[in-house]
């Protein structure tokens, strides 16, 4: 799970005590972070945390608009966005989000994902004004021209080919959603594809833009070092007066139906060097109570050396260099993922053994108390100190706002992984993944293929 959440000095006794005390023994309370939820009658949501630890500011805008809103025939179309909207608008220059956060020690970044498309900055305090009236401006303003589109257009396509087609294995992960969903969007993937974008006109990203970046399909987040009523004052001031489209933001109403049998697929790779395996099982939406203890299962299975998939796929039986585990939990359903990138001379055929053979066992039999206790353990702290920075902070909030449906999830995900038993981890993963069907993709350097057929159910 994407769960980033951020900073207090509370945390330093509160690691200590960690260090020394099973989970298992008492719950810890973990001061909850407080925040302020407003929405501006043009329908921005606005949530912000108030925290002077530190100078600095993170600002976020958050648009409800992901892959899975691509329009058909057009995937990429969210991430393509992500790169225009760092080009000009009516009052600033391309790239000069650049100049107004780098050039003052600060940094800014953008993200898309299945559901989101995120831009985020941190800047010294000083400098709020300036980016609050930046992020409005490109909401407001932005050029969407011929230009701009296809040089951005053509940056997308290249870092498809880098992270997809030059990455041994990244056909394989590209891979997972298109195999995995049957009906709904998310079978998308979030980079989109070449031809897709090829394919694309300057009128259909214009309608792209008008559709989805809109202040009631936003969602602004700041975190840090301000004053609330200066902050509000300024959010009226640059983002109140844009108006409210008429049109309705359309949704995405397709429901994915459940499996009814298990199906394999095979992929092909001209650079990989070795073969590999990938299997998932669908899985509830974020919001969902099973959702944390599915990702505790996860952990099990592949946090670090001492987990269950290493110790039998790489260590003992060695018939792979890399194994894992993850939970991709989403708006709509997600995924719990495994998979394994073989050693030399092993087939999928054997990690999928191993690597079912290590989940049922997770499932049926007793999971000794301080195996369960040691990896909540470090989940719990990795989500503490992803709250030392407004950052952090500011991207928790958004994951429990958005993803997950509820603000308040940022305070109550970490009581509701703290009470993770061995019988929730069990039931989760019988419920979820060994009593249901699977999605399997064995993934097979070019000349081993021998007769597959690429991509195609057997």
């Amino acid at each position: 799970m994407r769960m980033r959440r951020a900073s207090w000095l509370a945390s330093i006794p509160l690691l200590a005590a960690m260090a020394g005390t099973p989970l298992a023994a008492a719950e810890l309370t973990v001061p909850p972070i407080p925040y302020h939820q407003r929405t501006l009658a043009n329908g921005l949501e606005v949530l912000s945390i108030e925290d002077h630890a530190s100078p600095t500011v993170a600002v976020q805008v958050w648009y409800h608009v992901g892959s899975k809103d691509d329009p058909r025939g057009r995937s990429g179309f969210a991430h393509l966005f992500e790169h225009l909207m760092f080009k000009s608008t009516a009052h600033m220059h391309a790239e000069q989000m650049d100049r107004l956060t780098e050039d003052v020690g600060g940094a800014n970044n953008a993200s898309t994902g299945d559901d989101v498309t995120n831009y985020f900055e941190v800047i010294p305090s000083n400098y709020l004004q300036t980016l609050l009236w930046a992020e409005a401006e490109r909401l407001s303003n932005l050029n969407v021209d011929e230009k701009n589109f296809k040089s951005e257009r053509a940056v997308v396509e290249e870092e498809y080919r880098q992270s997809v087609l030059a990455n041994p294995y990244g056909k394989l992960f590209n891979a997972i959603d298109p195999h995995s969903f049957t009906v709904h969007p998310y079978k998308r993937p979030t980079i989109g594809s070449i031809a897709d974008l090829e394919a694309a006109s300057l009128e259909n990203v214009i309608d792209f833009h008008r559709t989805f970046y809109r202040p009631d399909n936003a969602t602004l987040i700041v975190a840090g070092d301000f004053d609330p009523k200066q902050l509000d004052a300024w959010v009226d001031l640059y983002f109140g007066w844009i108006p409210r489209p008429a049109t309705p933001i359309p949704q995405v109403t397709v429901h994915e139906p459940a499996r009814t049998a298990d199906k394999r697929y095979t992929e092909t790779s001209a650079t990989a060097p070795l073969p590999a395996l990938a299997m998932s099982w669908l899985i509830p939406p974020a919001r969902d109570a099973d959702t944390i203890p599915l990702q505790v299962a996860a952990a099990l299975l592949s946090q670090g050396e001492s987990s269950r998939l290493y110790q039998s796929l790489v260590y003992r039986a060695q018939v792979a260099q890399q194994a894992g585990a993850e939970v991709d939990a989403r708006v709509g359903p997600g995924l719990f993922v495994a998979y394994a990138i073989l050693a030399s001379g092993h087939t999928p055929a054997e990690a999928e053994k191993l690597l079912r053979a290590e989940i049922g066992k997770l499932a049926d039999e007793p999971i000794p108390a301080a195996e369960l206790d040691k990896v909540k353990t470090q989940l719990l702290t990795s989500e503490l100190k992803g709250r030392q920075t407004a950052q952090g902070k500011a991207f928790g909030l958004g994951q429990a706002a958005l993803i997950e449906g509820d603000p308040a999830r940022i305070n109550s995900d970490l009581a509701a992984l703290q009470r993770v038993s061995a019988a929730d981890v069990q039931r989760v993963l019988k419920r979820y993944v060994t009593a249901a069907h699977s999605v399997t993709i064995d993934y097979l350097p070019q000349a081993k293929a021998d007769g597959k057929h690429r991509g195609g159910a057997r």
